[in-house]
């Protein structure tokens, strides 16, 4: 059958997978991600073979992928969140190029959007989503877009915000942010979205800087008009009450 599925499965949890996710994986013979990821799946679909591989490996798990759909095999390559958004879609896309393979894309909940309704409705205006990694991206690149995010009035979600190697990433964010944004700017943290111990708050720009994420927040930043409302995060679409 030559069959590929390219799997955004969420957060992890069965909740947050989409109908078309759940049947994807079901349809498979091998499931194929990063070990994290795989191991969200297992409880799921125990009877399944998983191949995986460490972070930083992402080209030659898409290989992987993409050599075991060309034998004929029913394959879901899976990723967090969507797997357009920062996933394996791409990667796996220009490996097939030419291939005797079938590629479904299947679309997930990225985080931008299960973090959002944690928060309440941070996104409700235009937004951009844009991450502080610099592992691909060159931190140029990355001051560019803030910089152009920050000054286009757009509320923001950040992934990546954080590592061992990139710990003051944030803070170099937001001093970006706060050339165009007020220091009252309503920003939202979100962490472990729809897994154990998922917590989040809601703070000022000028607190955000000097506060402690990891790579498992995202992190929101509010335009110019988002408030906080009863303890949520809410930024108004314009929409008048009658």
């Amino acid at each position: 059958m030559n069959k590929l599925y390219v799997i955004g499965i969420g957060p992890g949890g069965q909740d947050f997978m989409t109908l078309e996710a759940m049947k994807a994986l079901r349809e498979s013979d091998l499931i194929v991600g990063y070990g994290v990821y795989t191991d969200l799946v297992m409880p799921l679909f125990p009877d399944k073979e998983y191949l995986t591989t460490p972070m930083k490996q992402e080209i030659e798990r898409c290989r992987m992928a993409v050599d075991a759909a060309s034998e004929g095999r029913t394959v879901a390559m899976i990723s967090s969140g969507d797997a357009g958004v920062y996933g394996m879609a791409g990667p796996v896309l220009e490996l097939t190029e030419g291939r005797d393979v079938d590629v479904k894309v299947v679309a997930g909940v990225t985080a931008a959007l299960s973090g959002g309704a944690v928060l309440g409705a941070p996104l409700t205006h235009d937004f951009a989503v844009i991450s502080l990694s610099d592992l691909l991206t060159p931190w140029e690149t990355i001051e560019k877009r803030l910089k152009a995010a920050g000054e286009g009035d757009f509320c923001i979600a950040l992934y990546n915000p954080s590592s061992h190697k990139r710990a003051d990433y944030l803070r170099k964010a937001c001093d970006i942010l706060l050339e165009s944004r007020s220091p009252e700017t309503i920003c939202g943290t979100v962490r472990n979205i729809g897994r154990e111990g998922e917590s989040y708050s809601i703070l000022t720009l000028r607190q955000l800087r000097d506060t402690a994420v990891d790579m498992f927040t995202t992190v929101f930043i509010g335009n110019s008009r988002t408030q906080e409302i009863d303890g949520r995060m809410v930024t108004p679409r314009g929409y008048r009450h009658e």
